[in-house]
């Protein structure tokens, strides 16, 4: 049987384990994807995918259906991969006065040397870039999100967009 997003988060906020399971099944892969972006290890994204659905449950009565259930889980599912990917990431103060300098990119990139080149950016670079430029959340949603200031979100996206320029240029070397 087919359920509505609020058939089924009524049966969450009920406590019932089938429909628990049903909200799980439904936005397993789109979040654990997320998580392997901003992760770039299986352990690690499971890990927040799991600890994520594990408060998306405890939270689940502070639903209020004023967005998607979708959405609501996202943002979940986000901090709580930015807190795994903490736990392995050093970030630095960078000059923020660098972010507007424009990036120019291969018109022959391929998705493939993008992933390469993403996963070797370090941790605190890959998320922000992940967050700004694939999620589209602005530079102050993903400060508050990493828990930095707005410049040094920009700073950081500026820098990741020249590892990446780099890391790039050397695929078609």
């Amino acid at each position: 049987m087919l359920y509505t997003d609020i058939e089924i988060v009524n049966g969450c906020k009920d406590g019932i384990g089938q429909f628990q399971k049903i909200l799980y099944d439904k936005y397993k892969d789109a979040m654990f994807t997320i998580c392997k972006r901003m992760v770039a290890d299986d352990d690690l994204a499971c890990d927040a995918l799991q600890e994520g659905f594990v408060e998306v449950f405890r939270g689940i009565h502070s639903f209020k259906n004023d967005a998607t259930i979708g959405a609501w889980i996202k943002t979940i599912i986000v901090r709580k991969a930015i807190l795994v990917s903490k736990r392995f990431q050093q970030t630095e103060e960078i000059n923020p006065s660098k972010h507007d300098v424009m990036i120019q990119w291969d018109s022959n990139l391929t998705g493939q040397e993008l992933n390469l080149a993403i996963n070797k950016l370090p941790n605190g670079y890959k998320n922000i870039f992940l967050l700004i430029e694939v999620e589209g959340y602005t530079h102050r949603e993903t400060a508050e999100l990493m828990g930095i200031s707005e410049g040094t979100s920009k700073s950081q996206l500026f820098h990741a967009k020249k590892m990446l320029q780099k890391s790039l240029a050397e695929f078609k070397n």
